[in-house]
């Protein structure tokens, strides 16, 4: 080894879902929403004066920020935006967790959490979830440097009662407290309503699923705003214009459409119940999913092997090698109501073949 190697920041990368240069296949795998974006967002896309990207963007990012507050019943100054819920997520763990003590989230979880937090040299313990992949809160009780996990959790879809996630933030006044609710719209109830009785609790949401914007990349915190405050001042310390000007102006008219989104969001929760109920027949084992895929496995058929067999039939869903206890499990974006049918007679084909 060279001696400048020595001071390389070495990590094991996030692996995202595979997007295939293909596009004549039922793409299930990276949780994406199935439906085009609201019909606002292609008018400002039509209307964008081009002229405007000659010159920087609002760094403040004032027009989704507005948007963004008045569909939440927030301040301005409670909400932070990002370039998607990873880029926030990660100035969240550049701002807050920087204690000696360990950081806690589950073992399963999403898998972006470690690789953060090795990058930036931050301890953290990882909490087994229970055999049925639950949240255990009274796990999260002592000393620690701060704590964040997905509500509804990913990949497992299940989801924590607010009450839960209450006991979680009231046994750690001392530390920041990141509540991931990426897939929230899709049957939970928000953290939101905590932010206003703890002040130590910040919440995050992204455009990338119910707003089917995952290809513009916008993602936002609310939280008080002294917590907000301290957020900006480290993003304006590492990049002042993270956020493109086209890039707001079509988050801010899907924002505004919350018909649109109320719509959409209905439609997807339906298919996910009719996908449940037709894979229960097939003889699958899941959770009751919260989310926009459901996290299964089948006690007689390979995990892995399914994976590939659905693949050569151009249908991706996606397969967690690691850890151990998921490895049988398929991770299963919920797409059309025509896009699962399609998917659900070829498991019944490939199963009646397995007998």
């Amino acid at each position: 080894m060279k001696n400048w190697e020595k001071n390389i920041r070495k990590v094991v990368p996030y692996v995202p879902g595979e997007q295939p240069r293909n596009t004549n296949v039922i793409k299930l795998n990276t949780n994406e929403n199935p439906y085009p974006p609201a019909p606002g967002v292609k008018r400002a896309l039509e209307a964008f004066d081009t002229d405007r990207l000659r010159l920087y963007p609002d760094p403040v990012v004032g027009d989704l920020v507005q948007a963004i507050a008045d569909v939440y019943h927030v301040e301005n100054n409670q909400v932070f935006v990002g370039v998607g819920s990873d880029d926030v997520l990660a100035m969240l763990f550049m701002t807050f967790f920087n204690a000696e003590n360990p950081i806690l989230f589950p073992d399963i979880t999403y898998s972006f959490y470690d690789v953060w937090a090795d990058m930036l040299r931050i301890p953290y313990k990882q909490i087994p979830l229970d055999d049925s992949f639950h949240i255990n809160p009274a796990d999260y009780a002592g000393e620690n440097g701060g704590i964040v996990f997905p509500n509804p959790n990913a990949p497992t879809g299940e989801l924590l009662a607010l009450s839960e996630i209450e006991k979680i933030i009231a046994a750690n006044p001392d530390v920041i407290v990141i509540v991931d609710e990426a897939y929230i719209d899709f049957g939970g109830v928000s953290a939101l309503p905590l932010i206003e009785k703890y002040d130590n609790v910040i919440v995050v949401q992204t455009f990338s699923k119910s707003r089917s914007l995952a290809g513009s990349r916008i993602g936002f915190a609310i939280s008080n705003p002294t917590l907000i405050k301290y957020l900006n001042d480290v993003k304006y310390s590492f990049n002042s214009y993270t956020m493109d000007a086209l890039t707001i102006a079509l988050g801010t008219a899907a924002v505004k459409d919350t018909a649109y989104f109320e719509e959409t969001r209905a439609k997807i929760i339906k298919t996910r119940e009719w996908t449940k109920e037709q894979l229960r027949k097939l003889g699958f084992v899941f959770g009751d999913s919260r989310s926009n895929f459901i996290f299964a496995r089948h006690p007689e058929i390979s995990g892995e092997q399914l994976f590939a067999d659905l693949k050569k039939q151009n249908i991706y869903v996606r397969h967690f090698r690691k850890p151990e206890r998921i490895n049988e499990y398929l991770r299963i974006t919920i797409g059309t109501d025509e896009q699962m049918q399609t998917f659900v007679d070829f498991l019944k084909d490939y199963i009646n073949n397995k007998k």
